[in-house]
């Protein structure tokens, strides 16, 4: 196992703990330099957008001029001087009709654009992530959990997708709308626009009391989605574990208490969104009165026409319409600059450092010189206090030692996952440092005693090791593994596909689907974490007389509980509590009368007891 700490039950650790204050300005204004590159599409969006909305606006300008001419014709048939122009109120309708088909046309346009525009923001941010994952430390994914990574790429990119695809068009909207009809009841008499006016202010002051209550509500509910996500999908990946435990309960306890935490914040956020629109339709309705009011008495004194009341009414419904859908998409911009803001802080996590003029790799031979290496986790802990050691070429070195000893860690120096915080680790006489990691990578192979296997076919799986491996490199590979037997036997062959948690064959089999995509890999260096630590003791042989194979001219590193195992390894490194305390070959170490002696006894004792 990994000597990296771990973060609590089932590996679940606390997010944002200790998270900072949002800037909510700061995430607005990095979405909004992102989207830059969109800024051609943003334009034809916008200018489609207010051409929708002027012409909808003009629409109950001449909506009342048919209602004066109805109210007119009606007032002087009554008079007998005349009669209703029917004529003319139905030409005024079909151009009414005319200018709604338009603005209908115009607003699908922007919905269109609008709707790509997000589209491709989403797919660019989730791509973005993808390649940022690749280039990121493993320190980074060992003090996470898995939910809380996935969050970050689908419920945080999600919600960004679905705010920018509603709020930006309604916010460009509501805009041109507010303007728009300003001016159409400006036109229509000024005393009745101061009068309807009068709402902004408790408008206003409405938004702002929301708006700060409702934002760290909506902050808090995509922090504590992230949690369940990760505790769900830890819980589901290690549900035979919660069995064998019989931890039920505490999961579900556990579960409970985040759930409780992710339904306050969601509830608290859509209540305070939800309260807008009747308190803003009470605002609304104290402003259709006054105008009533005005406007009757206006019409009485004969300096208003009557359609004209009927058109600023729908004006005021248009006016107030417009404050209460930016509202909404003030709140609807707290869940975004929440998401914006934990997605933009995962791409502005650190990176493997790119050295600028690196080691290549190519002609290196694989001679390893390890030089007073001093390593923690954390820097007040260290783990390896001082190791040394030097591997020749081609030479199978043992790392052994009782758990917790430092193995594992030291693989993960040497494949530097993580860097030495004193002395060095050398390839060919070149620090690891000198390399690029990815690179460097490419020069190992690498079985660890947790498979890891997609859902694919196990050909696919075993051409991991090499992309561009034939069909016949990849079968031989699985012969050298001794995989070859049993993969006959599976239903379709190299053609059987692997479900997704591998459960169609054995842990055994896993391992030497492993074993056989590093043997195609064919790297310089081979690292063996408990490499055989899952398969029974007859395959455990097959295994060894393949890895002997492999390791002929290749320098290994092999990490091993069962001494028996490793004992013709040309250098077997004994290690307690960080230090080398003992190295030489199997018989030299047994001669010295030792901690190996012990250990190596020990595990023989056991054998016969256990026999």
């Amino acid at each position: 196992m990994s000597d990296a700490p771990r973060k609590g039950p089932m590996g679940r650790g606390q997010m944002g703990a200790g998270e900072k204050a949002k800037d909510f300005k700061g995430s607005i204004g990095k979405l909004l330099k992102f989207m830059g590159k969109y800024k051609i599409r943003f334009v034809i969006m916008i200018c489609f957008a207010i051409l929708g909305t002027i012409f909808n606006i003009i629409g109950p300008d001449i909506l009342g001029n048919a209602t004066t001419e109805l109210f007119e014709g009606l007032v002087a048939k009554i008079q007998g001087t005349g009669g209703i122009n029917y004529d003319k109120i139905v030409q005024i309708l079909l151009t009414l009709l005319g200018l709604y088909v338009m603005s209908a046309c115009f607003s699908f346009i922007q919905g269109f654009v609008m709707t790509g525009i997000s589209n491709d923001i989403s797919y660019s941010l989730r791509r973005d992530i993808s390649i940022k994952i690749n280039k990121m430390p493993m320190k980074y994914f060992e003090s996470r959990t898995v939910g809380e990574v996935l969050s970050r790429v689908t419920n945080d990119v999600d919600t960004l997708q679905m705010s920018l695809n509603q709020s930006v068009t309604q916010l460009i909207t509501s805009t041109a709308t507010i303007i728009g009809v300003f001016i159409m009841m400006l036109r229509i008499n000024v005393w009745m626009t101061l009068c309807a006016l009068l709402i902004l202010p408790i408008s206003a002051g409405l938004i702002g009391v929301v708006m700060k209550h409702s934002q760290k509500y909506f902050r808090q509910q995509q922090k504590f989605l992230g949690e369940v996500n990760g505790q769900v999908e830890e819980v589901y990946s290690g549900h035979n574990i919660v069995k064998v435990f019989n931890k039920e309960q505490s999961v579900v306890e556990d579960f409970e208490t985040i759930n409780a935490k992710l339904y306050d914040s969601a509830w608290k956020s859509q209540f305070f969104s939800g309260m807008m629109m009747p308190i803003m339709a009470f605002v609304g309705n104290l402003g259709y009165v006054m105008v009533a009011i005005l406007g009757g008495y206006l019409v009485m004194q004969g300096k208003l026409e009557v359609g004209k009341i009927q058109s600023f009414f729908q004006y005021i419904r248009n006016f107030t319409m417009p404050i209460q859908q930016i509202a909404q998409v003030g709140n609807m911009l707290q869940s975004t600059a929440a998401a914006a803001e934990r997605v933009f802080e995962f791409l502005a996590e650190e990176e493997d450092q790119i050295v600028e003029n690196p080691v290549s790799i190519d002609g290196l031979e694989g001679n390893v010189t390890f030089e007073h290496v001093k390593f923690g986790y954390n820097p007040d802990k260290t783990i390896i206090k001082d190791f040394s050691a030097s591997v020749k070429e081609g030479q199978k070195v043992a790392i052994v030692g009782p758990t917790g000893a430092g193995k594992t860690t030291m693989i993960k120096l040497l494949m530097r996952f993580y860097d030495v915080n004193e002395g060095s680790i050398k390839v060919d006489g070149h620090d690891l440092r000198d390399f690029n990691r990815s690179e460097l990578r490419e020069m190992f192979g690498m079985v660890l005693q947790d498979t890891w296997l997609y859902n694919g076919s196990i050909m696919e799986n075993i051409r991991y090791g090499r992309l561009d491996a034939t069909d016949e490199e990849v079968m031989e590979a699985a012969k050298a593994a001794r995989a070859e037997h049993f993969i006959l036997t599976q239903p379709d062959g190299y053609n059987t596909i692997l479900d997704e948690e591998t459960s169609n064959i054995s842990q055994g089999q896993k391992q030497l689907l492993t074993i056989a995509r590093a043997i195609l890999a064919d790297p310089k260096i081979l690292i063996l974490d408990e490499a055989t630590s899952s398969v029974d003791t007859r395959t455990e042989v097959e295994i060894q007389k393949a890895m002997d194979h492999l390791m002929k001219g290749r320098t290994s590193f092999v990490i091993a509980h069962r001494l028996s195992t490793i004992r013709d390894a040309d250098l077997i490194l004994v290690m307690k509590d960080g230090d080398i305390i003992e190295q030489g070959t199997h018989d030299e170490l047994l001669a010295q009368g030792g901690f190996y002696e012990k250990l190596y006894n020990s595990q023989f004792e056991e054998g016969e007891e256990s026999a």
